[in-house]
């Protein structure tokens, strides 16, 4: 079978055969891929800055934004069949008697940073035509979000940082009401956490450097949240739009996450979502950022990765999407492209998201 694995030390990343799974454990499933969504994460693994291949192994199989079929299933799998669509679940928890979040089953809030993670640090994803998947690990997918139910993983982290914000806002003794929201960022993640926030009724500003008049733009004002550019507006302008209740960094660009937390206004909620690239140590006036969050009861959380809890949030976040905003869901999606065009697809990024499609072939069923 095809798969496209990342070389590290031969910096080479490639469309490969690779030998299809022959045996299942009892409680395994074998998956046909459908479709994989290309991120940051993965051009950066690409690109030899990130990524861990599996422990005796010379490569990576890249992809864990997924959607699949079931193909054939272990002698004790009882909740999958055949033909079934599913999401597969991407870190694994670590080993460590100590985490108790890998322990509870939520090895995203992993206290070791042991864990594994399919298609990023130590095995294999799933970009390749097949793969085997513990029972446990698997979402089902109803048969209605077929054509976006690659967008479900992406979706989990904002579903989790949704779940945070809630318990956040019950510390205050009143519903606020008319709420402001500032979104840093309009790629994959921004684009979804803005959508979402006009969904849960904040009027919603997206901040990012595309300029006003460009695609992205008219992409956001599509669904109903307003845009600036950061080439022709500087923060502290928009900070005049404010004060923002909720403010959402998307861009992973520290000096912009500063400047946000700059203009997030009393008992407002800081969420962050980017990763920012280590480089040489930056000055920032660190008394006046902290007098702010004291003084004004502000609340600053990061969230990454998601638990079993959050793919179905997700999943029911992305069903109400569709019903509110149907043409920018299926806009989001910029291309679906074949396997063989994957390495070109990792150099470069042009769209909202683009997909690997795969054409499915038939496959018999395996021995447990």
């Amino acid at each position: 079978m095809q798969a496209l694995a990342v070389f590290p030390e031969r910096r080479r990343v490639a469309v490969i055969e690779e030998d299809e799974p022959r045996t299942l454990g009892p409680r395994q499933v074998l998956l046909r891929t459908r479709e994989v969504g290309v991120c940051g994460t993965d051009r950066e693994i690409a690109a030899f800055a990130y990524g861990e291949r599996p422990p005796g192994s010379d490569h990576l199989v890249l992809g864990h934004e997924a959607i699949a079929e079931v193909v054939d299933l272990g002698s004790e799998v009882r909740h999958f069949q055949r033909g079934q669509l599913v999401v597969p679940m991407v870190r694994r928890p670590c080993a460590a008697a100590r985490c108790r979040p890998c322990r509870a089953g939520r090895q995203d809030f992993c206290v070791t940073e042991e864990f594994l993670e399919r298609g990023i640090k130590g095995v294999d994803g799933f970009l390749a035509e097949l793969f085997v998947e513990e029972e446990g690990n698997l979402i089902p997918v109803p048969p209605g979000l077929a054509d976006v139910g690659v967008l479900i993983e992406p979706l989990t982290v904002i579903a989790k940082g949704m779940t945070k914000l809630r318990l956040f806002r019950e510390r205050l003794p009143w519903e606020p009401m008319f709420e402001k929201a500032l979104v840093l960022g309009a790629g994959a993640v921004g684009l979804l956490s803005a959508m979402c926030a006009v969904s849960n009724g904040y009027d919603t500003t997206v901040y990012s450097r595309e300029p006003s008049d460009g695609e992205r733009a008219a992409y956001v004002r599509g669904f109903g949240a307003s845009y600036v550019s950061s080439v022709e507006t500087p923060l502290g302008d928009v900070g005049r739009l404010g004060p923002f209740d909720l403010l959402v960094e998307a861009a992973g660009f520290s000096p912009l996450t500063i400047a946000g937390l700059g203009v997030l206004g009393p008992n407002g909620i800081a969420v962050l979502k980017g990763v920012p690239g280590l480089g040489p140590e930056r000055a920032i006036d660190i008394d006046r950022l902290l007098r702010s969050v004291v003084l004004k009861n502000q609340v600053v959380f990061g969230t990454v990765n998601a638990g079993r809890s959050d793919y179905f949030d997700a999943m029911h976040l992305l069903e109400a999407l569709v019903v509110r905003f149907p043409e920018s869901v299926r806009h989001f999606i910029t291309a679906r492209h074949p396997l063989e065009a994957a390495p070109e697809l990792l150099a470069r990024s042009e769209g909202i998201k683009d997909v690997v499609r795969f054409d499915g072939g038939k496959t018999g069923g395996l021995a447990s």
